[in-house]
């Protein structure tokens, strides 16, 4: 009995990933413990800020970082630091910035919907947002000649959400940011390498607190140190509506450090014997082919993906993933490609016991086809 069913929800299976939806990530008991006792206690919270961002640095190898209420508001954070710099008048006044050097070059394929669209995220920063090239195919003269006077940064997006042909390479767009001399934003929200962004050379680095490191709600910024200190200032600004406490930021802190000494072949490990043991529940169904099959962005992430033959089911994916939505437990799974007659089980967040529940569960809503 989950602590939501306390209080009359319906139990939650999630096979989607480390998703904002369903509450992103399950936190240890060593990061609820830290949780609990920062909140206890009294702190000068810039000073938190401060020592929060120079710990942080010694994880990901940057001259500082700027901790954030979550990934999409490092974004907005990100791009008024570009924008304002250190001006108070102009921190106080965004998201206006009219007048000043404010464009924000971004991929075509890079114009994503996270939950949220990423071109708030960049508006909310005062960001006017240059698309450039198109949706299967960007080049790096589409990037370079739109660049002019009033560029404030280029933004790159590394996400399974994004366009992963034809697109600007991450390393082609740190070549042309150092040739113009602007600034680099990297949005790497999900990613598991806390240092790979940093090394390449892009100036600043966004990442959930909450996805890949199992932190609490949070995020946070990487990179130059005076760019840092230029996202810090926009908490006297837009920064105000995106504060995190004292119990997230310390939270987030034992969470990185625990990330840290883990290791990443026991994960996958995990992830594939979980994923084995479902393939090995499902095959038999008539009508549903599995497999096991990597993450399309090229993370260590390893899912069961499943194949509707709807003539033979009776429904195609979409209802499939509608029906197991529906009832206690609900199971959630990544739906990106229902469209399409696909959708896949990720098992990250799966423990050894919901795997009786999705297998019943599946056998359930396509009647027993065995």
């Amino acid at each position: 009995m989950t602590i939501y069913e306390d209080i009359g929800l319906d139990k939650v299976i999630n096979c989607s990933g480390k998703m904002t939806a369903l509450g992103v990530s399950k936190i240890s008991d060593e990061v609820a413990q830290a949780m609990g006792m920062a909140g206890k206690d009294f702190v000068v919270i810039d000073e938190l800020i401060d020592r929060a961002g120079e710990i942080i640095s010694s994880f990901t190898g940057s001259e500082d970082s700027c901790i954030t209420a979550s990934a999409s508001a490092g974004i907005a954070i990100s791009v008024g630091a570009l924008i304002a710099r250190d001006s108070r008048v102009a921190i106080e006044r965004l998201p206006n910035s009219e007048g000043l050097k404010n464009e924000i070059i971004i991929q075509k394929g890079h114009m994503i919907n996270f939950g949220g669209p990423i071109s708030t995220m960049i508006r909310l920063g005062g960001g006017k947002i240059v698309e450039v090239g198109f949706s299967n195919k960007v080049l790096t003269q589409h990037v370079e000649e739109s660049i002019n006077e009033n560029t404030a940064a280029l933004f790159y997006v590394k996400s399974h959400h994004c366009v992963q042909k034809g697109m600007v390479s991450l390393e082609d767009m740190i070549k042309i940011s150092k040739k113009y001399g602007i600034p680099l934003i990297v949005d790497a929200a999900a990613e598991e390498n806390l240092q790979r962004y940093v090394k390449l050379g892009a100036d600043l680095v966004i990442y959930s607190g909450a996805k890949a490191f199992e932190g609490p709600t949070s995020g946070f910024i990487t990179g130059k140190k005076e760019l840092i200190k230029h996202c810090k200032l926009q908490y006297l600004g837009i920064g105000r509506a995106m504060k995190i406490g004292k119990e997230n930021i310390m939270g987030l802190l034992r969470a990185l450090e625990i990330y840290s000494q883990g290791n990443i072949d026991t994960e996958i490990n995990r992830q594939k014997n979980i994923v084995s043991k479902i393939i090995e529940e499902l095959k038999s169904i008539v009508g549903m082919s599995i497999q096991m099959i990597q993450d399309e962005a090229g993370r260590k992430i390893f899912r069961a993906q499943i194949e509707v033959e709807e003539e033979i089911i009776g429904f195609n994916c979409l209802e499939l993933v509608k029906r197991l939505k529906e009832g206690n437990p609900k199971i959630y799974v990544r739906d990106h490609f229902a469209n399409v007659g696909k959708l896949s089980l990720d098992v990250r967040s799966v423990d050894e016991t919901d795997v009786e529940d999705i297998v019943l569960k599946l056998r359930e809503v396509t009647k027993g086809n065995i």
